[in-house]
């Protein structure tokens, strides 16, 4: 390595709960809450709004009332994965090329010290530097927004940072809540009073995974290195027009415009949501929307007119129509159990040695009340009735009496229907 040049760190971006950030990034300044999708209840209030008196459960109605200026808003589970899809685009072009945010809301990044602090002032969201995810993740959780905290890698000053560690922030190393409230219960304060334990008593308080995932991480084993991030997970096309769109007709034949392009860079890839972003004069509206496989040209453009209709930016005038598709993965069809003609020599294999132990149904009446009346199991080869555990029973057997009289009564409708 060239002399006065810093190594290269983890670096963990905290942006969780991503939903709140997310809508706090679309109205800085402003106290906004994240509702849940059925009951509308509060699941996340900005500093701002829980200052204001709002907090985690309320209804809406309650928290409006506590804060007259909160905006409530649902953030769609595709909606927040398309936002996160792109952000994890902007850090891989503008910051490093190893990039991981398999978690929505932490980010890690191989990075320099320079580089991290730009990155925290950026985004004004903590950030950890170490030499490990683990690490980097547990200095961020102890930094205020919009500062670094580097942790040195190995050397006593990590064995001293990680001594210091809250019981609260063990959740990274695999600890679940209700262990961290019986440790509490107990009296330990932190990581330091359980590395006061053995191995053998941290297996068996925590059970064997937990425990034995903690030991290693004690022992000074960590995580693997970031790989490299695989860019081009969204594709987007955008149009800028000379007028303000108003009117449906006009942003449809946009649409219909952008969405060649979009659906030639898929190359036979299939894409998991589709998002609609306008630049209006209020500011940029978007909204996002799953789609189903297989994608054609009619079902992308239904989906995007439908995200246009929910971002309602056509009553602003939309001056720039940016069609994203995120989610890229190759499509995976399943054929078969046994696939070509090794279905028929495994079949054969089968049966030479266990000849009754293939079954086939028969259908007899696909829409009877009844299932001895549906279908039969019938066997492989002779296609003979074959009798099983899985045969279905005759629910009802008339008995002697009635039998009697249903024969009675065939008789004399047979002898009605012959009267002339």
């Amino acid at each position: 390595m060239p002399s006065g040049r810093a190594p290269s760190l983890i670096a963990c971006v905290l942006l969780s709960p991503w939903p709140l950030t997310l809508l706090c990034r679309r109205l800085p300044g402003v106290p906004v809450a994240v509702l849940s999708e059925t009951s509308r209840h509060v699941l996340h209030a900005s500093p701002e709004a829980q200052t204001a008196g709002v907090q985690t459960g309320m209804r809406e109605s309650a928290a409006l009332s506590r804060c007259p200026d909160l905006h409530a808003e649902v953030v769609t589970a595709p909606e927040a994965a398309a936002a996160w899809a792109g952000l994890l685009e902007q850090l891989y072009a503008r910051y490093s090329d190893r990039v991981d945010g398999r978690v929505p809301g932490v980010a890690y990044l191989q990075l320099r010290s320079a580089a991290a602090r730009d990155l925290a002032a950026a985004l004004q969201a903590p950030v950890g530097l170490a030499g490990s995810l683990e690490v980097a993740q547990l200095a961020a959780l102890r930094t205020p927004p919009g500062e670094v905290k580097e942790v040195p890698p190995e050397g006593q000053a990590e064995k001293a940072f990680l001594a210091l560690t809250p019981l609260g922030h063990l959740m990274v190393l695999g600890l679940r809540a209700a262990q961290l409230e019986q440790l509490q219960f107990m009296g330990l304060r932190g990581l330091g009073d359980l590395q006061q334990w053995s191995a053998a008593q941290r297996e068996a308080f925590l059970g064997v995974d937990v425990g034995r995932r903690l030991n290693r991480f004690l022992r000074g084993d960590r995580s693997p290195p970031l790989p490299r991030y695989v860019p081009g997970q969204v594709l987007e096309v955008s149009l800028t027009v000379d007028a303000p769109l108003h009117e449906l007709g006009q942003a449809e034949a946009v649409i219909r415009a952008l969405l060649p392009d979009l659906a030639g860079q898929l190359r036979g890839r299939t894409a998991t949501y589709l998002t609609v972003s306008c630049d209006t004069l209020g500011g940029s509206l978007s909204a996002t929307r799953k789609l189903k496989w297989p994608l054609d040209d009619k079902g992308l453009r239904q989906v995007a007119l439908l995200a246009l209709d929910d971002a309602g930016a056509l009553a602003l005038g939309i001056d720039r129509l940016t069609v994203q598709l995120s989610g890229l993965a190759q499509p995976s069809r399943l054929v078969g159990l046994w696939a070509g003609l090794a279905e028929l020599e495994v079949t054969r294999d089968v049966l030479d040695r266990f000849p009754e132990a293939l079954v086939k149904v028969r259908w007899l009446d696909p829409w009877a009340y009844s299932t001895h009346a549906m279908y039969e199991w019938v066997d492989w080869q002779t296609g003979e009735v074959r009798p099983s555990a899985m045969t279905p029973r005759l629910g009802w057997t008339p008995s002697r009496a009635q039998a009697r009289q249903r024969a009675v009564d065939q008789v004399l409708a047979f002898f009605e229907g012959a009267q002339p």
